[in-house]
């Protein structure tokens, strides 16, 4: 079993943002998705993985947003999300290949995933 500090100085998940990453031998390992990486990877993931909102602030888990550009919301029975719309606490999730790289809860709309293309971080 790991200390409190030792689990604490590990760094979350390059692939998941988990945070629940463990050290097997030479390995970090994330038991929630099952990458396994180095901890320079992981340093070198973290330097190239920023993610920027559509002004180039640099965003980060927690963050407050706002929406930059109305868009309509598939699914949706209200339809549109209105630009100016404040997003607290946001998460970082990485770009799944569709461009969707933020995950947050809108209010009057739930959960969904953002671009970063289409927020600015709140000063």
């Amino acid at each position: 079993m790991t200390s409190a500090s030792t689990a604490d100085t590990l760094p979350a998940c390059p692939e998941c943002r988990e945070e629940y990453t463990y050290e097997q031998g030479a390995l970090l390992v994330c038991p929630m998705c099952g990458h396994e990486w180095t901890a320079g990877e992981a340093d070198d993931a973290a330097a190239s993985a920023q993610v920027t909102d559509a002004v180039g602030n640099v965003l980060a888990d927690g963050d407050t947003v706002t929406i930059v550009k109305s868009l309509k919301v598939k699914g949706s029975g209200s339809g549109t999300l209105k630009i100016g719309t404040k997003v607290r606490g946001i998460r970082l999730t990485g770009d799944a290949g569709d461009g969707h790289d933020i995950d947050a809860t809108v209010p009057g709309f739930g959960r969904m995933k953002l671009k970063s293309s289409i927020v600015k971080k709140v000063l």
